[in-house]
C-alpha cells in the first residue's frame, strides 16, 4: 500500500509539473499585431529605438516566444497590462540578440510593483558568524534563475534619464550571469580588475562614468557596466575600452556602433 502511494504521488507531481511547463508555454500573447508592436516600441521604449533594422527585425521574431512562455504578475496593487508586457518583454529580448540560443527557457515570471518594493534580508558575516537582519526598499531583484521583480516606476525613469540607469537591463543581466554560471577565465580576471578599478576611484572619491553601486561586488559591477554598454555605449568604449570590449564580446553585440540616438517622437 506505501509502495502504491508513493508511487501515486510520484505520478501527481509529475502530471502538476507537466501542466504548470504546459501554462507557462500558453501564456496569454498581447492583442498587438506587427505595426502595432512597432507604434508601442518607438513611442514607449528608447533602446528600441537605437537599434539597427535588422536587429529591430530579430527582436520582432523573438518576442512571441518570450511572450507566450513567461507569465507577469502584478504586485502591491498594480495591475499588468499587454502595454506593460509588450515593455518590458522587448527589452529582456533585445539583451539577447547577439545570441543563438534563448537563456531565458529557466524564467518563471516577471512580478510587477507600482513602485519601489520593501524585502526582507539576512546577512552573515562569514568572518565573525554576526548576523544583521533588516529591510530594504529596491527597483527590482533577480531571484536566482526563477523570477525577476521590478518596479514600473522605474522602468518608466530610465526612459527619461541620461545618466546610465536602467532596471531593466540591470535586473536581466543579473538572471543572464546566474543562467550562465562560468566563463572565461581570461575574461573574468579582466572584468575583476575593471571592478578593482571601480573600487579604487570610489575610494578616492572621483566622480564616475559607471554607477558607484557598482563597487558593491563583482556581481553588482557586471549588471551597472551594462547599464552603462548599453545605455551610453559611446562613453563606455571611450573611458573604459577594456571593459567595452568584454562586455561586446559577452552580449554579442556592439550598442555603440548604432545609429545616432533617436528622440521619442513628438506627442500630439
Amino acid at each position: 500500500m506505501i509502495r502504491i502511494l508513493a508511487i501515486g504521488l510520484l505520478i501527481a507531481a509529475v502530471m502538476y509539473w507537466f501542466y504548470q511547463r504546459r501554462g507557462r508555454r500558453t501564456e496569454r500573447l498581447p492583442a498587438f499585431d506587427r505595426d502595432e508592436i512597432r507604434s508601442t516600441l518607438d513611442a514607449r521604449v528608447k533602446l528600441w529605438r537605437e537599434l539597427p533594422a535588422h536587429l529591430q527585425d530579430t527582436l520582432l521574431e523573438r518576442l512571441p516566444g518570450f511572450l507566450g512562455r513567461v507569465p507577469f504578475t502584478g504586485a502591491g496593487g498594480f495591475i499588468v497590462s499587454d502595454e506593460h508586457r509588450l515593455i518590458i518583454s522587448a527589452q529582456a529580448c533585445l539583451l539577447t540578440l547577439g545570441l543563438d540560443d534563448d537563456p531565458y527557457t529557466a524564467l518563471h515570471g516577471v512580478t510587477i510593483y507600482p513602485d519601489e518594493f520593501i524585502v526582507h534580508e539576512r546577512d552573515e558575516d562569514e568572518e565573525t558568524g554576526v548576523v544583521t537582519e533588516g529591510y530594504r526598499a529596491l527597483a527590482g531583484q533577480a531571484l536566482e534563475t526563477d523570477r525577476i521583480v521590478l518596479s514600473w516606476r522605474d522602468v518608466e525613469e530610465a526612459e527619461v534619464r541620461d545618466d546610465g540607469y536602467h532596471v531593466i537591463v540591470h535586473e536581466f543581466t543579473h538572471f543572464l550571469e546566474h543562467s550562465r554560471p562560468g566563463g572565461d577565465p581570461v575574461a573574468k580576471a579582466a572584468l575583476e580588475e575593471c571592478y578593482a578599478s571601480l573600487c579604487a576611484a570610489c575610494d578616492r572619491g572621483e566622480a564616475t562614468l559607471i554607477d558607484p553601486y557598482g563597487a558593491e561586488s563583482l556581481t553588482e559591477f557586471l549588471a551597472v557596466a551594462a547599464e552603462s554598454f548599453f545605455t551610453q555605449p559611446q562613453a563606455l568604449r571611450r573611458e573604459h575600452p577594456t571593459l567595452y570590449v568584454l562586455l561586446r564580446e559577452s552580449f554579442k553585440l556592439d550598442p555603440a556602433s548604432w545609429s545616432e540616438r533617436s528622440p521619442a517622437p513628438a506627442k500630439e
